[in-house]
C-alpha cells in the first residue's frame, strides 16, 4: 500500500521525523513496495510491507541521524 500523501505514513514517522525525512521515507517505501512486489527477492519471509519499510528506514538513515540526547532526528552534516 504505497503513501500517497504525507498524511498517511505511520504515527511513528509522522510524530518523530522532520518533513524532508518523511519525503525521503514517503519515495523509498513506495520505490521498495514496487521493487519488492516478488516474495523471491525478500529476505525470509519477510512481507511486502515489512521489506518497504525497513528500506525507507534505510533511506532516512543515509541522510538523517537521531541525537542521543534529545531523541529529535537531525540532518547529517
Amino acid at each position: 500500500m504505497p503513501y500517497q500523501s504525507l498524511e498517511e505514513l505511520p504515527d511513528r514517522v509522522k510524530e518523530n521525523l522532520p518533513v524532508h525525512a518523511q519525503e525521503i521515507y514517503q519515495n523509498a517505501f513506495n520505490s521498495a513496495w514496487d521493487q519488492y512486489a516478488d516474495p523471491e527477492k525478500r529476505r525470509g519471509k519477510e512481507s511486502r510491507e515489512e521489506a518497504a519499510h525497513r528500506v525507507a528506514w534505510a533511506a532516512v538513515e543515509k541522510k538523517y541521524k537521531k541525537d542521543e540526547k534529545t531523541g529529535e532526528w537531525r540532518m547529517k552534516s
